[in-house]
């Protein structure tokens, strides 16, 4: 029987694609995504699917999942991956871990994984093979041992420097470590490393994150990502703000940080080849990131992860027992997937490559966005030079205000 669909449509036990999505694998990159949803704590304004020990742990007091038996799972999934696109599998370009915290899992596990990716498929000369990490999780063995495994790239959330922000953002790491941490990658054999940075927490000060933002830019990474906090509702954190505890973000003080960001930034030599992204190379810019931005096809691995494929979009159950016990029984572990229309595909392109720096084709524009494209070169909100040579692409000011170009646009 095919699983059952929660806003989307029922996915065949097999997993199957409709053919015209298999048509379009080949024509763009292929990437894998792999999400591993354990975590020691969850910190207080995370949303993602992520579980606990004593979360996984059924109410007759039996674990029902265990991290050491993750790496199997994973590899199963894979397999399913290798059958559903048979025929039609061009080498795998990027490999991206996330969580979670992936590396609660052994750095020969994740490796397992990536050489399964890697049997099945092959990757390509290039691939990047990134894993996120919590600091306080990874020892300098354990990244030499990860750059063994063929990993390539490491992101370690970093989020602040300030003690006190990171106490009510609930993150455990020490401040210091995440870029004692960068140190110990370099020294591993890792040529790319991002620090993972959230502006915007109650409590923060501007000073507060202009030293973040020195202490992140001193680590000497060659990538920064910047995030503005978003309290989501279910969270701790959304919690603690609707009883009044904590005051929720300003959108000036969020714009403010932001132009902080890429002022310091700047001043660096990184430059944003995204919206919240900051590179000091080509080279060093995210080509699994790239690859969401720009239309490729990427599957995910392990409990709640989205895939897209050719225009079809699924996402698998969320629970690790219940995805484990999909592929045990040789099932997929989709819960229900969908499959996009040309014109929701259109927009999903203008949303996505308008963030990048090169921004996205006028051709991608109907007549009413042509126009409005026009209107915002004259705002001052998109590239006048970029236009010129085809693209919507927008300027710093044009970043602020990234989502409503959009709606003017589509």
């Amino acid at each position: 029987m095919p699983s059952v669909a929660l806003d989307g449509e029922p996915v065949p036990d097999t997993g199957v694609l409709p053919a015209r999505s298999l048509a379009e694998v080949g024509d763009r990159p292929l990437g894998f995504y792999v999400h591993v949803p354990f975590c020691v704590t969850r910190c207080g304004y995370c949303d993602f699917n992520t579980y606990t020990a004593d979360e996984l742990v059924s109410r007759d007091g039996t674990t029902t999942v265990s991290r050491e038996t993750y790496a199997e799972q994973a590899v199963a999934e894979v397999d399913l991956a290798h059958t559903v696109l048979a025929g039609a599998r061009p080498r795998v370009s990027t490999v991206f871990v996330g969580g979670g915290t992936p590396t609660l899992l052994s750095a020969e596990d994740l490796g397992s994984v990536l050489a399964a990716i890697d049997d099945r498929f092959g990757l390509t000369p290039d691939a990047e093979v990134t894993t996120e990490a919590n600091p306080e999780t990874v020892t300098p063995d354990y990244l030499r041992r990860l750059r063994a495994a063929g990993f390539t790239r490491v992101s370690f959330g970093m989020q602040s420097a300030r003690p006190h922000v990171l106490r009510v953002l609930e993150r455990g790491h020490t401040p210091g470590r995440p870029e004692q941490c960068v140190t110990w990658a370099r020294e591993a054999g890792f040529e790319h490393v991002n620090l993972d940075l959230i502006y915007g927490t109650p409590g923060e000060s501007d000073d507060d994150w202009a030293a973040s933002l020195a202490a992140a830019i001193g680590a000497g990474p060659d990538h920064v990502s910047a995030y503005s906090l978003i309290v989501e509702e279910g969270t701790r954190l959304a919690a603690r703000v609707r009883r009044g505890e904590l005051t929720a973000p300003d959108d000036d003080v969020m714009a403010d940080r932001y132009l902080m960001a890429d002022e310091a930034l700047a001043a660096a030599g990184y430059t944003p080849y995204e919206v919240s992204n900051w590179s000091r190379t080509p080279e060093g810019r995210s080509a699994h990131n790239m690859l969401y931005w720009t239309g490729g096809h990427w599957w995910g691995v392990g409990p709640g992860a989205h895939s897209h494929v050719g225009g079809t979009r699924w996402w698998n159950v969320k629970h690790p027992a219940a995805y484990a016990a999909r592929l045990a029984a040789r099932r997929s572990p989709a819960q229900a997937r969908e499959v996009l229309t040309d014109e929701e595909r259109r927009f999903e392109r203008v949303l996505l490559e308008l963030r990048v720096e090169r921004g996205c084709p006028l051709e991608l524009l109907d007549a009413a966005g042509l126009a409005a494209a026009e209107r915002l070169v004259g705002e001052g909100l998109l590239d006048p030079d970029a236009h010129t040579r085809g693209f919507a692409a927008l300027t710093r000011r044009g970043r602020l205000l990234a989502d409503a170009v959009v709606r003017d646009l589509t």
